[in-house]
């Protein structure tokens, strides 16, 4: 997992696509919030945000 992070941070430099760090970042901390989500006593509030 790490790899490809880095590998994604390279491309995006090489390229400059300095658009895409921001889209991984967002999509890391949703997918963190959905795992929070699924099994803990955060869900009620989680869902009430959204």
């Amino acid at each position: 997992m790490l790899s490809l992070l880095r590998q994604l941070g390279r491309h995006a430099i090489v390229s400059k696509k300095f658009w895409l760090v921001p889209l991984v970042i967002f999509l890391i901390v949703f997918g963190g919030i959905l795992v929070l989500a699924q099994n803990s006593a955060v869900a009620p509030l989680i869902y009430a945000i959204f």
